[in-house]
């Protein structure tokens, strides 16, 4: 495995923002299909749901119905082209990394739990880049010796 991404690189590549050129070039360039977890998986999608009801409540917030189900549904599609590749970890031994990395980074750094599950998953599947657009995350995977992209 080459990269692996973080949920910001997801939804930008899902999601209209202002990093989704960047994320389409870099993932249209892929050398490899994109791999990704069941947990980032479950973030993502959880993510998506949470700004329909975000928007749900105040409209200047999130975004609407019809925009999170064109996100889904266009990654069901790149998953069921196989553009996206869901896979598996050995959640005991990302949980074990995941702590090592709090340990060693969250003090001086402020990594979030997601953030350092994410970065634990790409070293356990032995990934050399990491991608995303979070900066404090990609503080993190630098300092744990991956690239990080874009």
């Amino acid at each position: 495995m080459i990269a692996f991404p973080d949920t910001s690189f997801l939804c930008a590549l899902y999601v209209r923002q202002d990093n989704s050129p960047a994320a389409a070039a870099h993932f249209k360039g892929m050398p490899e299909t994109l791999r990704v977890s069941s947990l980032m998986l479950y973030e993502f999608r959880q993510s998506v749901r949470f700004q329909v009801w975000l928007h749900s409540h105040d409209k200047t917030r999130g975004y609407p119905k019809s925009m999170a189900k064109a996100a889904l549904d266009k990654l069901q599609a790149n998953l069921e082209a196989g553009a996206v590749v869901p896979v598996s970890a050995d959640w005991p031994d990302v949980h074990r990394l995941a702590e090592t990395l709090s340990r060693r980074h969250t003090i001086a750094g402020g990594h979030r739990a997601f953030d350092t599950l994410h970065v634990a998953t790409a070293l356990h599947l032995g990934a050399k880049e990491f991608l995303t657009f979070d900066v404090n995350q990609r503080k993190l995977a630098a300092a744990e010796k991956l690239i990080v992209l874009p």
